[in-house]
């Protein structure tokens, strides 16, 4: 069991020369990530859903112990607003799934104008198959009630805790035997980076809130001029420092 650190996403052009060499052809850099990295959060797949057999060749580039992380469709979270979950559910999973033992948690952002209805959430994480863990992360402050925790404590899903400008902006509840984490822009220069005591105040939370033997996933969303791939690496260290396990590559 072990804290997996990574980013949203790997495919960003600012980051050739912050994580790609130069004449790494853009078709590598998923390998070349997974050099760096141990896990990721596969954010393209909210805006499209992938086809089942790119998820495949997903896992067939990536080392074992190597984990993916799935922000589920925004036609479930999106369109249809939670509403009719089954056909959404079983096409994100009959797809995803294909990535065998790297598949990770499913990530469920909710919009930032969803008000709180914890029975299409109940109905939504009912869809999932038992074994998949699921994330969810609400952005609209009426869901921070005693039902929409008992909804995912029930389920066994984590509630995503959610930091904005070196603080967080979801309750700290622990609603899973595991944890899931991140971390959208910091303060510090050059902007949308990450200080210090920002990363030092997140990782002691995961020390003081997880024992070591609980799983915990975070990934850093501020991708922009690379500065998610420097607090990614920062990060790791601080979490290593503060005692507990790390995930890093194998090999």
């Amino acid at each position: 069991m072990a804290v997996f650190v990574g980013t949203s996403g790997w495919q960003y052009r600012d980051w050739r020369g912050v994580l790609y060499p130069e004449g790494v052809p853009q078709r590598l850099w998923l390998e070349e990530y997974a050099r760096s990295f141990a896990a990721v959060e596969n954010n393209n797949a909210f805006y499209r859903l992938p086809e089942r057999d790119t998820f495949t060749h997903w896992r067939e580039r990536t080392p074992e112990g190597f984990v993916m992380a799935v922000k589920a469709s925004r036609y479930l979270t999106h369109i249809k607003r939670l509403k009719a979950p089954a056909e959404p559910v079983a096409r994100l999973m009959g797809r995803a799934e294909a990535l065998g033992d790297r598949l990770g948690p499913v990530l469920l952002q909710l919009p930032p104008n969803l008000r709180a209805d914890t029975g299409l959430l109940d109905a939504a994480l009912a869809r999932f198959p038992k074994g998949v863990r699921v994330a969810v992360e609400p952005r609209h402050e009426s869901w921070w009630t005693d039902g929409t925790e008992e909804v995912l404590s029930r389920h066994g899903a984590a509630l995503c805790w959610a930091d904005r400008g070196g603080r967080p902006v979801t309750p700290l509840w622990r609603t899973a035997d595991w944890g899931y984490l991140r971390l959208h822009e910091g303060r510090a220069r050059p902007f949308p980076s990450y200080g210090r005591r920002a990363l030092a105040s997140w990782a002691e939370r995961l020390a003081e809130g997880w024992p070591d033997r609980a799983d915990v996933f975070a990934f850093f969303n501020n991708d922009v001029g690379g500065a998610a791939v420097r607090n990614a690496e920062s990060f790791i260290r601080l979490v290593e420092s503060s005692g507990r396990s790390v995930r890093v590559p194998e090999g």
